[in-house]
């Protein structure tokens, strides 16, 4: 594999050093002193337009004077010296410079001198990190390129900053904590080198165990939402961010009211896979945690103590932290019986009585790691008379390691149960001097658990269990508003779109006149309800410009005239269209809830889904997710919200019909996906109950496309691209289907590569592997559709589908070309399966904009060969190895 293309910044070999200074307190002198004194193995030149000698190593005037190569340079010099020095390093081949000077932004002159040097990088390929104040550490290779004077373990969490200030702090309560580092990287104002690239990194770093990241703002949410995902499916990652409530949410509707940022970028983590904390200290905590592999397999956690008062106290502490206290199954309980004292708790929290031995406790704790309700046991020990601290902790070790389920210890107390302490570090058990601080990472592991569930979701753009929606007509619809010059669509105009994507709705009808209205409500029927029709209002009870239940004509005349008449006064500015009358819906069980969308500057669309009707923002009740959606994205939108609590049967309610409602969010989600335009929408109240759902109010908000916007470039998470898939029929008839992949082929895939010869995995791979890893499982199946594409050919057989081949490339960094690859099973080989899968590939590719596709073939591949230059590929030696060839293919 070749070597990562950021290697030379995260791992230079040699270092120049552009203001290296014997001066005291400056940025110069500390840096270069701590590459000297850091045990780096690499080169160091100080480059010095005044001194020939900096620290007793000599010094040069510019890096071209440097004879040898050098890969990284670090410029500490006034902001000036810029452009001429980024000219001088791209003249001698340097590949990453960091900048590890804070410059003003603020500045005319010094954004100007910034703009022409990141001009002048781009020109000869150079990645800049920075600029910031404190600088790049890989304390693992004894590379320091920093001014941090104090200590820095090496370990194997990486620390990846926005802010210098905040990273100083967590190295200093990292340090007390004997908590070492794989690399600490300090992003800064990211000029070029972002979170995104340095994900990417980290993830191929083998050093690298866990990711803890802090976060200010981000620039690019597509492309740090994909690094992101892709971090998680292999390590863990924990997130702290600044400036929660700094970038705000606005918008028109009650939906972008009910949300603030800090909920999208939570929501935003959730999908995917992280963790997000709110203190340095829970950071490390869970990283350390999660690094040492501590999993939950959900949030029913059992208490187990010798004290009833610190056990209640524990209890009181999950459900302050909202984690669920398990109900103990009847088979617990009967052996719980059996054995513990006659005045045991006989719930949970577990009192085993205060002169509880070593062999009680492990009786009741091993009860609970055995039951199928339990996800993970609270053990809480207070020394009192009869009692044996150490071998009791010596028995919850050993439960540790025969059990899958976590631990979580608290020996309470201190000098008398120190030894246990030390035992318990020693053994690497999760011990906390409190349970609450226990149940905290207990609740953090169960959020980290559902976040990497949500993580698997890849939903498709069009999901809809009803009939394909008719976006023709709602993009006509919405066309027409942009030309007329408007960003908010009437009632009328907003329900043709929701019916366009087959979300029931009450049809609505304009009247113009009372006369008109007395007509409309005839072909309708009585009772109707008539609602002012204005593109200037969007709340119409707040201007009375809503009348409900009118039963004849006589009532009908008089609710028009006064809802006119309200309307004009409350609103005089106002553009009045007429009145719409509506169907009275009478549903005697119905619940109203309210789905919307929002818009995040950073994220994008968001959806919203919580309680519905005219005091939505008193009621503050609401759950969101990023789309694209599925039915497991769905069902946990509701779940998460009160009114998703009162939608099963509730007292003489009958449950409403939950896969109607859930069908909404799901059309919701396909409208998001292809109205670009759409920026924001309120379907409010939408009605359920036990005949279905139906949408008695709607708003939307649009905005024009951009016109270079991408096909679902307006999302932070790239949908399934459904309209990929293609059914083919190969050179001996048989039929098949070419299709983006998804997790779910994950057994399919390693069934394809077990099959394999072994002359085929080799070609492949490059080894004599039988079956992928897990990780490479993960890697090929989960996949970020945005940077990277794998199609698979596959047939319905009598045992189900099953691959024939697999193509796919993953798109370079600087988003020009990509690297392909290519497999076939041996026995449908020479059947035209290589050309017709590596055409569908070159469309995907050209779809993302690509120019270029290379790849690496075995020199003795000759079948492989001779497919490329039939595909038109290039074909040329490799210049480092003769048993590879390098194809490349212009898009």
């Amino acid at each position: 594999m070749r070597p990562h293309y950021l290697t030379p910044l995260f791992s230079p070999r040699s270092v120049a050093v552009i203001g290296a200074s014997d001066t005291p307190g400056s940025i110069g002198q500390a840096v270069f002193a701590n590459l000297l004194a850091g045990n780096f193995q690499g080169k160091l030149f100080p480059v010095n337009l005044n001194h020939k000698v900096v620290a007793g190593v000599p010094a040069v005037a510019s890096v071209r004077q440097i004879s040898e190569s050098v890969d990284l340079a670090v410029v500490v010099t006034a902001t000036r010296t810029l452009p001429a020095i980024m000219k001088d390093c791209g003249k001698k081949g340097i590949k990453a410079v960091l900048l590890a000077k804070e410059f003003a932004d603020s500045e005319q002159l010094e954004r100007e001198i910034i703009n022409e040097t990141l001009s002048i990088s781009r020109h000869f390929g150079i990645r800049i990190l920075g600029p910031n104040v404190l600088g790049l550490m890989r304390p693992v290779a004894g590379f320091n390129a920093s001014n941090y004077t104090s200590k820095v373990r090496p370990g194997n969490l990486a620390l990846v900053s926005q802010s210098s200030a905040l990273c100083t702090a967590m190295l200093d309560w990292a340090d007390s904590k004997g908590i070492g580092f794989s690399s600490v990287i300090s992003v800064g104002n990211a000029l070029d080198v972002g979170f995104g690239e340095i994900l990417d990194y980290l993830v191929a770093d083998n050093f690298t165990q866990g990711i803890l990241l802090h976060v200010h703002h981000i620039h690019d949410a597509r492309r740090f939402m994909s690094a992101l995902r892709a971090a998680a499916r292999t390590k863990p990652v924990v997130v702290i961010k600044s400036g929660r409530y700094e970038d705000a949410v606005t918008g028109v509707t009650h939906s972008s009211n009910l949300v603030e940022s800090g909920d999208v970028f939570d929501a935003a983590l959730a999908r995917a896979g992280v963790l997000r904390v709110d203190t340095i200290a829970q950071l490390f905590t869970a990283a350390k945690v999660l690094a040492a592999n501590y999993r939950v397999g959900g949030k029913r956690l059992a208490i187990v103590t010798n004290g009833i008062g610190p056990g209640v106290l524990a209890a009181d502490s999950a459900y302050s932290n909202r984690v669920e206290l398990a109900k103990l199954s009847d088979a617990t309980m009967e052996l719980l019986n059996g054995v513990l004292p006659r005045n045991w708790s006989r719930g949970n929290p577990l009192d085993i009585i205060g002169d509880a031995s070593p062999s009680r406790f492990r009786t009741a704790v091993k009860a609970c790691l055995d039951d199928p309700n339990v996800d993970g046991v609270m053990v809480v020990f207070t020394p009192q008379a009869g009692t044996d601290h150490l071998t009791t902790a010596q028995l919850m070790i050993g439960l540790q390691r025969e059990s899958s389920k976590p631990l979580f210890l608290s020996w309470l107390g201190d000098a008398k149960v120190s030894e246990s302490r030390e035992l318990f570090s020693k053994a690497k058990c999760a011990h906390f001097r409190a349970p609450e601080y226990g149940i905290e990472v207990f609740r953090n592991l169960a959020a980290y658990q559902r976040n990497q569930q949500l993580l698997l979701q890849t939903p498709g753009p069009l999901e809809g269990k009803r009939a394909d929606p008719d976006v023709a007509k709602a993009r006509k619809v919405i066309a027409a508003a942009v030309k007329d010059g408007r960003d908010i669509l009437s009632e009328r105009e907003s329900k043709e779109v929701l019916a366009a994507f087959q979300i029931p709705v009450n049809p609505t009808r304009l009247a113009r006149t009372a006369n008109e209205a007395v007509k409309q409500a005839d072909k309708i029927g009585y009772p109707v309800v008539l609602k002012i029709d204005s593109p200037d209002i969007i709340y119409k009870s707040d201007v009375g410009g809503v009348e409900l239940n009118i039963s004849n004509e006589a009532t009908l005349r008089e609710a028009f005239d006064a809802i006119i008449s309200r309307t004009r006064q409350a609103r005089p500015e106002a553009r009045i269209d007429g009145v719409s009358v509506q169907p009275m819906r009478k549903r005697r069980f119905a619940r109203e809830v309210m789905v919307g969308v929002t818009h995040d500057e950073a994220f994008g669309p968001v959806i919203t889904f919580g309680a519905g009707g005219i005091a939505v923002e008193v009621m503050h009740d609401r759950a969101l997710s990023l789309p694209p959606l599925n039915g497991y994205l769905v069902a946990n939108m509701i779940r998460h919200t009160r009114i998703g609590q009162l939608l099963g049967a509730f007292k003489n309610l009958p449950a409403v019909d939950q896969d109607e409602l859930e069908d909404v969010l799901l059309h919701v989600s396909e409208m998001v996906c292809e109205l670009p335009e759409l920026r924001e929408m309120d379907i409010n109240p939408l009605v359920a109950d036990e005949q279905g759902v139906i949408a008695l109010d709607a708003r939307i908000i649009v905005r024009p496309r951009r016109p270079d916007l991408k096909r679902y470039g307006h999302m932070a998470i790239m949908p399934y691209p459904s309209h990929m898939v293609v059914c083919a029929k190969l050179n001996d008839g048989t039929n098949v289907m070419v299709r983006p992949v998804r997790p779910e082929d994950a057994d399919m895939q390693q069934e394809f590569v077990r099959n394999l010869s072994e002359e085929s995995r080799y070609n492949r791979y490059l080894s004599s592997i039988k079956q992928l890893s897990q990780s490479m499982l993960v890697r090929f199946t989960q996949l970020d559709y945005d940077r990277e594409m794998a199609l698979a050919m596959t047939r319905e057989h009598k045992d189900g589908e099953e691959m024939l081949a697999v193509a796919r490339f993953i798109t370079d960094p600087d988003n020009e070309g990509c690297e392909f690859a290519l497999e076939v099973a041996d026995r449908w080989q020479g059947k035209g399966i290589g050309y017709l899968l590596m055409s569908a590939l070159f469309d995907a590719a050209r779809e993302q904009g690509l120019k270029v596709m290379r790849g690496e073939v075995l020199a003795g591949n000759k079948g492989m060969l001779k497919l490329m230059h039939k595909l038109g590929f290039s074909v040329e030696p490799h210049p480092e190895d003769r048993a590879l060839t390098m194809v490349s293919k212009s898009l």
